[in-house]
């Protein structure tokens, strides 16, 4: 089944946007969700930038749960492209005490602890809950996650947009990134990106993991743009395309 296309408008989004997805006039997406198929566990979506997005952390599941929320959100990002010098933030540049980030943030200066990572299309990233990241301006990325819109804001450059200082650092992880969570995997690759806990995500040239239903991302070939949502036992005649294609674990 094709997934419909959600578009979610955002202060940091874009008004044109790639052209295998067709823009609403007059508005600025920053997100395009993957829907359809009833309550899905799983959410595939891209995200386009324009601007810097918050500097935000999300809570696992205990956390989420202890909140009243069904789940907590893991998620990870691929690259699909990136203008010159776009970076990502990923985790801090050195260890600071639960108060000292609360300060950071605060005042401000957290935009000066985040490690902030130039990046380019072909790039993968998994971000584990407690992670503090933000996505960069000028960045098309794919991201597959828990199907959870649960994020705590730490910072937002100004905007008058609510903020979850005290939420965020009660979660938050406020240590560097772990080198062994970024790839950049060659596009004759076939690997296993994430292997759970809670999805497994694979970087591929044919149909796999056909023993559960999974979203595929085409890369490349006549569906890119698209997401298709396959159940068990469903096949694919892929024709050698590189895509992507996630499963629970």
């Amino acid at each position: 089944m094709k997934l419909d296309r959600r578009f979610v408008e955002k202060p940091w989004g874009r008004t044109r946007l790639p052209p295998m997805i067709d823009t609403p006039a007059g508005k600025r997406i920053g997100e395009v969700w993957f829907t359809g198929g009833g309550d899905l566990p799983l959410l595939a979506k891209y995200i386009f930038t324009g601007e810097r997005l918050s500097i935000q952390v999300h809570p696992n599941d205990e956390q989420a749960r202890a909140r009243g929320l069904e789940r907590g959100k893991t998620e990870c990002w691929y690259v699909l492209d990136a203008e010159p010098d776009a970076s990502i933030g990923l985790g801090l540049t050195g260890d600071v005490s639960p108060e000292e980030l609360r300060s950071a943030a605060l005042d401000g200066s957290i935009e000066r602890m985040i490690d902030w990572r130039q990046v380019r299309a072909g790039d993968f990233y998994l971000v584990p809950p407690g992670t503090i990241h933000a996505i960069g301006g000028g960045l098309s990325l794919f991201e597959f996650q828990q199907n959870s819109d649960v994020t705590y804001r730490l910072y937002d450059y100004g905007r008058p947009r609510e903020l979850h200082v005290d939420e965020a650092v009660a979660v938050a992880r406020p240590a560097p990134y772990p080198d062994d969570f970024a790839r950049h995997p060659g596009a004759d690759e076939d690997c296993i990106l994430v292997d759970g806990p809670h999805f497994k995500l694979v970087h591929t040239h044919e149909d796999v993991l056909q023993d559960r239903q999974r979203w595929v991302l085409p890369l490349e070939g006549r569906d890119f743009g698209e997401c298709l949502l396959l159940e068990p036992g469903e096949t694919l005649e892929a024709d050698g395309a590189r895509m992507l294609i996630g499963a629970m674990a």
